[in-house]
């Protein structure tokens, strides 16, 4: 029987090609038009589904990869989501080191997916035994068999949004971006995605978004790393106390920092102004753009593409808590509760 062009063979057909959205509310008295990469409408509802898929298929076919192999990451959640999902379809075993300041509904959905887990201390440096980097390193050694994707320091990863999000932003906006706004944590969004915009147009501004208590934004402006910039805070998935090599620091124009409070409160707009429910790192971004607005980077006439990396459904517990954002202490005269709005009828 001929297989309809609306039918797919599985999952993995479904990633990338996602859509641009314009937003409109939320943006209303800024200068410029304001258009959301929204890759939760990737199957595995990030853009960590084009680097897994990438990096996989490339390694299958360098013979590295072979049927019963185990696959193993360092993440925050949604690499590994990623992960384990291709790896359901391609028969692969699936390990992953994860950061305790992953929410519990990421890790719960990794263990849904068939992925081992093991949880390791967020607030320890990367050289330490106990964090995700090492532990990862060290499960890598004992499993035989066993093939580490190393999201940070892998140039596939910058290579699949150099293949992929950079082309479909270009023809999306037809040519007519004029930045592109980008958290950066393991970099390669940012960088593949501003590689191939920069070749098409050199004067597309690039700005990367970073976490105070990260060290991207000074090892940018210096290119030295500081340690002492390093400190904890709450974002996931944005941000790093080290320098993956997966980012090309010289196709990002500038870095903004923003708060853990402010890009709470900002994720929760976005699902409230625009009917996005988008994740941490979304309001990180849209945050990031407040703030740009602000100091007048944008003008009348501009095309800002800003990208929001996942879905809102992995924050449950967090950001979309009221309970958890009262505990952080993020609910104050200005930013009220929002959510408590349900009466229950005895």
């Amino acid at each position: 029987m001929k297989q309809s062009k609306n039918v797919f063979d599985n999952v993995l057909s479904l990633i990338g090609n996602t859509p641009l959205i314009k937003l409109n509310k939320i943006t209303s008295s800024f200068k410029g038009n304001y258009l959301a990469k929204v890759e939760a409408f990737n199957p595995g509802h990030s853009s960590k589904d084009r680097i897994a898929l990438h990096i996989i298929e490339q390694a299958e076919k360098k013979g590295i990869l072979k049927p019963g192999d185990t696959i193993i990451e360092t993440t925050s959640g949604n690499t590994g989501f990623s992960i384990a999902m291709v790896s359901i379809i391609k028969g692969y075993e699936c390990i992953l080191a994860v950061s305790s300041k992953s929410s519990p509904d990421k890790i719960d959905m990794l263990r849904t997916m068939g992925a081992k887990v093991y949880v390791c201390p967020a607030h320890v440096s990367a050289d330490d035994p106990r964090s995700y980097y090492q532990v990862a390193k060290r499960l890598h050694k004992e499993t035989k068999g066993s093939v580490y994707i190393n999201q940070y320091f892998n140039e596939l990863n910058l290579q699949a949004h150099y293949e992929t999000t950079g082309p479909e932003i270009w023809e999306q906006t037809e040519g007519k971006i004029t930045h592109l706004v980008a958290c950066s944590g393991t970099g390669g969004t940012i960088s593949g995605t501003a590689k191939f915009l920069k070749e098409q147009n050199p004067d597309i501004k690039v700005i990367g978004v970073d976490a105070y208590g990260s060290v991207l934004k000074k090892y940018h402006e210096t290119r030295e790393l500081d340690t002492d910039e390093i400190y904890p805070y709450r974002i996931e998935g944005l941000g790093k106390n080290l320098i993956p090599t997966a980012t090309d620091f010289d196709v990002i124009d500038e870095f903004v920092k923003v708060t853990d409070e402010e890009s709470a409160h900002t994720a929760r707009e976005i699902a409230r102004t625009e009917g996005l429910f988008v994740g941490y790192t979304s309001g990180a971004a849209m945050q990031a753009i407040k703030q740009l607005n602000e100091e007048g980077e944008f003008k009348k006439g501009d095309a800002i593409v800003v990208i929001f990396p996942d879905h809102g459904s992995r924050y449950m517990s967090k950001i979309y808590s009221d309970k958890w954002m009262e505990e952080q202490g993020f609910f104050d005269s200005e930013n009220e509760v929002t959510i408590k709005k349900t009466q229950y009828i005895n």
